[in-house]
């Protein structure tokens, strides 16, 4: 099976049309034509139906996709572990963006820092997508806010996320700031259940957001309220660029890392996990 077969096959399903795909791959029309119909001789089956207007998948072209999108990560996965551009140690990393926004980019730097030597790959995606990633055997360590309980899997506590009720505005009551312009962020299942309970009679949020990044400049554009962590808006306290909301709960999410019982990196994987506890020592 030739790879770019699989590859064109999902680029036309991506953007629904030959030329697009063919300029996207950086081939001609007829070319990504004739991989399809090889594609299809192959099978024998029909993968797409084609008319003027658009171009769709047959029921058989959707079975294809999510075994194609497989293949494709393990023919990554298997050439970053073969390659890995001459490095001796290799380490792919995932998790979703809220961590990478407030915990994980500090930590990357430091880690290229300390081991210039180690090839990393690094996906950012949510929690679902993350866990079937580990699962997979497609990255080695994954940072998580709830973490699965399951047999396979080693999670280990790394760091404590504090999170405080800032405003845009000053003087405003917890029930106020709730009620009034407030940002939900995505701080998972726990701290929604937590929230729930301190303030029971909270209206549904009209702004939820799963980036704390996002939320900080929503908050200092457009106004607001939102749970942030107490690292990312200290400063902007101090400088009465935001303020802490008197008298509102704190609440503190752990953040864990995950990785396989049976790793053949499990190494590395130690080696790195002892940064965060070497980070955390020098914060307390």
């Amino acid at each position: 099976m030739d790879i770019e077969l699989l590859r064109t096959f999902l680029e036309v399903n991506r953007v629904r049309h030959f030329g697009q795909a063919a300029e996207a791959l950086h081939v001609t029309q007829a070319a990504v034509s004739a991989r399809i119909k090889q594609l299809e001789t192959l099978l024998d089956v029909s993968l797409f139906d084609r008319n003027r207007r658009e171009v769709k998948l047959t029921p058989e072209g959707h079975r294809l996709r999510r075994h194609a999108e497989r293949m494709l990560a393990d023919w990554r996965k298997a050439r970053q572990e073969v390659t890995a551009g001459g490095a001796r140690h290799q380490l792919s990393v995932s998790s979703s963006p809220r961590l990478w926004d407030i915990l994980l980019q500090k930590w990357l730097i430091e880690l290229r820092r300390q081991q210039p030597e180690l090839a990393i790959t690094t996906y950012s995606l949510g929690p679902d997508a993350v866990i079937r990633q580990l699962l997979d055997g497609v990255v080695d360590l994954a940072f998580l806010l709830d973490p699965p309980q399951l047999d396979v899997l080693q999670v280990h506590e790394v760091a404590a996320l504090r999170l405080t009720l800032v405003s845009s505005a000053p003087i405003l009551s917890p029930e106020y700031a709730i009620n009034e312009d407030f940002i939900m962020v995505d701080w998972g299942l726990a701290h929604a259940l937590e929230l729930q309970r301190a303030f029971p009679d909270m209206p549904e949020p009209h702004t939820r957001l799963a980036s704390a990044r996002v939320a900080l400049e929503y908050l200092k554009t457009l106004g607001g309220s939102a749970y942030l962590p107490v690292g990312m808006v200290t400063s902007l306290i101090r400088r009465q660029r935001l303020f802490v909301v008197p008298g509102a709960p704190r609440f503190e999410r752990a953040a864990f890392a995950i990785h396989a019982v049976r790793s053949d990196r499990k190494a590395s994987i130690e080696q790195v996990l002892g940064m965060f506890a070497a980070a955390a020592a020098r914060k307390s």
